[in-house]
């Protein structure tokens, strides 16, 4: 199988590592980080709008470029190199992507262009705080209200949802808390009468936030899908994110590697540098081997994004979300380790990586649920494959 890019792909990761190196280096990046309300660059968000990124996988009728999984992969393993702030995954690959998936005809006409010009921000409201990682797990509710919907419940650790303009919201409007069938999916305006937000930074830099609904009316417009039966939509657009997180996780350890690397061949001690030490070598040849193992399996889940038996892509995924999350742990802790103190300063970058790597391992489920989830399935191979 050729897994070499096409020269468009190629095009478009040197466009996107360019634009990282000259706009988005770690200085650069602090300035933004902690120092604003929103926690990211709108300045950035104008560039990536400007370089197609936000149009990215988009249909060209509704303002988009047409990429495809590889190309969604090329741009997340840039951004995960960067530690990128902005809300990429929540507004392009999930709430673009419940659109693009799920949306209806005047849902994609309205919204699509607006995500491609750079104009709207999507979060995507599904967790609660007895639902963990389940999808299925939820306890908000939609109750129909002549043509529309009430909403009500609470959702924890929206991600950007504080910034957000709207709000993709799983609700239940039949069936019991964790019934698969019952479930909807919901369009809803951030500054809607009813809903709360409170936002906070995460441990990782990015930001966060709890998002109360009493009460909140939509519309039956507001609908993507159809109500009570979005779940397998829900669940192939996971799919996508966590192969895009996936992706995301190799270029962060890709850095921290580098990085360390660097390191070991400038700092001295007991008159030699560190990386002479046989010891230190067999360690940082540990982390290129996880990193190259998580890649290998990014590649994987970037191929099975498009899958159309959805037991496969869960399989797949799945292994590919614990493969990353495992790398990203030995690569994270080895990184902070042979730098020694430095490591775990603010001001020094390769804690920033580790951090980012433990967070993109709990988004979405974390490598311990994701390999329950194959070890029910049957295993990656099957006795049927």
């Amino acid at each position: 199988m050729d897994f070499d890019l096409n020269d468009e792909q190629r095009l478009l990761q040197e466009s996107v590592d360019r634009l990282m190196a000259d706009r988005y280096d770690f200085d650069q990046r602090s300035k933004v980080h902690g120092k604003s309300d929103e926690g990211w660059s709108r300045e950035m968000w104008s560039q990536y709008a400007e370089m197609g990124l936000l149009g990215l996988p988009f249909d060209e009728e509704h303002g988009g470029i047409g990429g495809g999984p590889i190309e969604t992969m090329i741009v997340m393993e840039a951004f995960g190199k960067a530690l990128v702030l902005e809300p990429y995954l929540g507004t392009v690959i999930l709430g673009g992507g419940f659109l693009r998936e799920g949306g209806s005809a005047a849902q994609k006409s309205a919204l699509i262009p607006e995500i491609a010009s750079g104009d709207l921000i999507l979060a995507f409201a599904q967790i609660e705080r007895q639902s963990r990682y389940d999808l299925h797990d939820v306890a908000t509710k939609a109750e129909k209200d002549g043509s529309g919907w009430t909403l009500n419940g609470a959702k924890s650790v929206v991600l950007h949802g504080d910034s957000a303009d709207k709000l993709v919201v799983t609700a239940r409007v039949s069936g019991n808390r964790r019934d698969r069938d019952g479930i909807g999916l919901f369009l809803v305006d951030a500054n809607s009468p009813g809903v709360t937000r409170r936002g906070y930074a995460t441990h990782d830099g990015l930001r966060a936030a709890e998002i109360t609904f009493e009460n909140v009316k939509v519309g039956a417009e507001s609908a993507i899908g159809e109500p009570g039966k979005a779940l397998p939509l829900i669940e192939k657009v996971v799919d996508q994110a966590i192969a895009a997180i996936c992706a995301e996780t190799v270029g962060v350890m890709a850095s921290a590697h580098e990085i360390t690397l660097d390191y070991l061949k400038t700092r001295a001690q007991f008159g030699t540098v560190i990386g002479k030490f046989q010891v230190l070598q067999h360690k940082a040849v540990d982390m290129l081997v996880a990193l190259e193992q998580a890649r290998s399996m990014a590649m994987y889940a970037t191929m099975m994004v498009s899958e159309p038996d959805a037991g496969q892509r869960r399989r797949a995924i799945a292994a590919a979300k614990v493969q990353a999350g495992r790398s990203g742990r030995l690569v994270g802790q080895h990184a902070v380790q042979l730098h020694g103190g430095i490591g775990i300063t603010m001001e020094y970058k390769v804690g920033h990586y580790f951090k980012r790597a433990t967070a993109l391992d709990t988004t979405l489920g974390d490598a311990d649920y994701h390999l329950k989830q194959v070890a029910d399935a049957g295993g990656l191979i099957t006795a049927e494959d």
